[in-house]
């Protein structure tokens, strides 16, 4: 496993991020630990969740099955770098969030952090992220309150998740005022065939030291080879309905299929290498993988010993051309 520093900070981080938003909700507890102790053994010290991971009636369960894997020792706490996050109406779906139970007031973020740390059953969170930007609250509070759970020893890093670049910039110059650390990650919806946030996002990220943690690096499926599954299994085997519903337009068909194409000319697997183009992106600290299954992560694993070569690269480019800088993407 390689490992890289988490944005401007001293923190050694994996290059593969093991996600657990499928824990509880599609793979049970005793596999979701089987996959937690083989992410480990492969060396991937990086653990991504959040408080409203579970879902539904089941908010919460997800942390709860990363601390009931903590909570069998073996230094599995110690080794790990935990990262979860704060924002979500935690009351069952379909239910209104009681005022002040969601979001990023000061309350709030003191509320979540303890239900969070009870049930991860752990003392301190290392990466505290906020889900979504709060239009509401300014940064001075949010940064007053997380001043005083730092100074308590409950979180050690913050990080944003689904913050524009100038969200990123407002956060940061804030805490500088304030003399707080700021963010140092953003996590951020980033693949081959979503390429926007190389225009504000990731240049705000490198310019302010945050390390890019992309989600949903297969894009839902699609570049996981959806059009071969098709083939081999029928519908249904697509992914998820995100990338079905992607496939019905003709124009995103023919990309993946010339995508997948051009992989199988290389001999290489269409997950594996959006996850390897991914680590080759400045400012990347890793892609978040959600393996189901043993087998899913495995996969993920390999991609980190990739090396693609640079003619394939530059036909990556072609299919997927990124939307340039910025401002020179939308201005001279």
């Amino acid at each position: 496993m390689e490992y890289t520093q988490l944005g401007r900070t001293g923190l050694k981080v994996s290059r593969l991020v093991l996600g657990t938003m499928n824990f509880g909700p599609q793979t049970d507890e005793a596999d979701s630990h089987t996959i937690m102790d083989a992410a480990l053994g492969a060396g991937v010290n990086f653990v991504d969740t959040a408080n409203v991971y579970g879902w539904g009636a089941n908010k919460g369960r997800t942390e709860e099955i990363v601390g009931s894997w903590f909570a069998k020792g073996g230094g599995r706490r110690d080794k790990t770098v935990l990262a979860t996050k704060v924002y979500a109406n935690m009351a069952p779906d379909g239910e209104p969030a009681w005022p002040n139970h969601d979001k990023l007031s000061a309350l709030n973020i003191r509320r979540s952090v303890d239900a969070s740390l009870k049930r991860l059953g752990t003392d301190h969170i290392d990466l505290y992220q906020f889900h979504h930007v709060d239009r509401d609250t300014p940064w001075d509070e949010i940064w007053q309150a997380i001043d005083v759970l730092v100074q308590q020893g409950k979180i050690l890093y913050t990080g944003s998740s689904n913050h524009a670049g100038w969200h990123i910039a407002r956060a940061n110059e804030t805490a500088a005022r304030r003399n707080s650390y700021g963010l140092v990650s953003e996590q951020c919806l980033y693949n081959l065939a979503e390429r926007r946030a190389e225009m504000e996002v990731i240049p705000a990220a490198e310019s302010y030291g945050l390390g890019i943690i992309p989600w949903s690096p297969l894009h839902g499926g699609l570049l996981g080879g959806a059009l071969r599954k098709e083939r081999e299994g029928g519908a249904g085997r697509t992914g998820t309905g995100r990338s079905a519903d992607a496939l019905t337009n003709s124009t995103v068909r023919d990309r993946i299929q010339s995508y997948e194409d051009l992989v199988a000319k290389h001999g290489l697997e269409p997950g594996e290498v959006a996850l390897a183009w991914l680590l080759t992106r400045p400012g990347v600290t890793g892609p978040i993988v959600g393996p189901r299954t043993a087998d899913q992560l495995a996969s993920a694993l390999r991609a980190v010993e990739l090396t693609l070569p640079a003619e394939l690269l530059e036909s990556l480019d072609e299919i997927f051309p990124g939307p340039g800088p910025s401002p020179e993407a939308f201005a001279w």
